[in-house]
């Protein structure tokens, strides 16, 4: 019996504990929260000063409830595929530890939740946004594109770039130019964040049969652009400071963590390493990190 056949036999038979951690897996707690990193900084730029403390408790809790439910829904949707791959095979609604319709009603759960907080305490934009938010992430990519097109991350990149805006839009009750330039900086920043890792799991999404972009064209190909939508992304990364958004401290940190960035993307193009990939990958997180820190130093520094 496989080790997944053995998972749905205990749970089955009822012997299987199931703690409050296996839940707090399901909602993905390191990605919301990278996002919600995001959305305070959103809250902190939207306007001069620290905003109420009612938005920053409120906001953030209701929009972390809304991007726990997409990721319980992904468990869900994913089920199948989790089980194929190593990194995710161990996940509990993968193991049968967690059925899907529990999932799902703990998704529910969180999913009004959020939506009730957000609409009472915070406003109705960030609210249906937020909602809008999780339907893109868990319906279009997630059932649709992640298993149609290799461009599946360049295009449901949308909904994870959110956060930044979701939080702008606490504070304004407005969506604004300069919310929506953070959600392009995150969008340029998806694909060679996503790609680098396809290539370290290049095996992986083949048997699982995503059609990743290493996966349908190759890796060199992959790698290529990697490097364009990095020049991209540093680019895009520089329109804060062009426009008057942010100052010289924000200018300098954005080039020298998009310049490495980018040095990391030629070290993948010339070499076609795994682990270089991966070490792409984790660079890529701490980037995204530390670009928006240097907006809010810059901000209250400048501002």
């Amino acid at each position: 019996m496989s080790e997944h056949a053995k998972a749905l036999n205990l749970e089955g038979n009822g012997t299987q504990k199931i703690s409050w951690k296996d839940f707090l897996e399901l909602t993905k707690p390191r990605v919301v929260a990278l996002m919600m990193l995001t959305t305070v900084i959103g809250m902190l730029l939207a306007a001069p000063g620290v905003p109420h403390w009612s938005v920053l408790v409120f906001g953030n809790i209701g929009i972390a409830l809304l991007a726990g439910a997409a990721a319980v829904i992904n468990h869900v949707v994913d089920q199948k595929i989790d089980t194929v791959m190593a990194r995710t095979r161990k996940r509990p609604v993968a193991t049968g530890k967690i059925s899907p319709f529990d999932a799902l009603v703990f998704a529910t759960s969180l999913a009004l939740a959020g939506m009730l907080i957000l609409v009472w305490q915070v406003n109705a934009l960030t609210a249906w946004l937020t909602l809008a938010s999780l339907v893109g992430y868990a319906g279009v990519y997630t059932l649709y594109l992640k298993r149609a097109t290799p461009q599946n991350i360049v295009i449901g990149g949308l909904a994870g770039a959110m956060p930044p805006l979701l939080g702008w839009t606490a504070v304004t009750g407005q969506v604004e130019g300069h919310g929506l330039l953070l959600v392009l900086i995150i969008f340029a920043w998806t694909p060679p964040h996503f790609w680098a890792l396809a290539i370290h799991r290049k095996e992986e999404y083949a048997k699982a049969g995503i059609p990743m972009l290493p996966v349908t064209h190759g890796n060199r190909y992959t790698e290529i652009h990697i490097v364009l939508y990095t020049l991209m992304m540093l680019a895009v990364s520089l329109l804060p400071f062009v426009t008057g958004m942010s100052g010289p401290i924000y200018l300098v940190g954005a080039l020298v963590l998009g310049l490495r960035f980018l040095q990391y993307a030629v070290r993948l193009l010339r070499g076609d390493d795994r682990m270089v990939a991966l070490a792409t990958f984790k660079y890529s997180i701490t980037y995204l990190m530390a670009l928006f820190v240097f907006l809010l130093v810059d901000h209250f520094i400048y501002f």
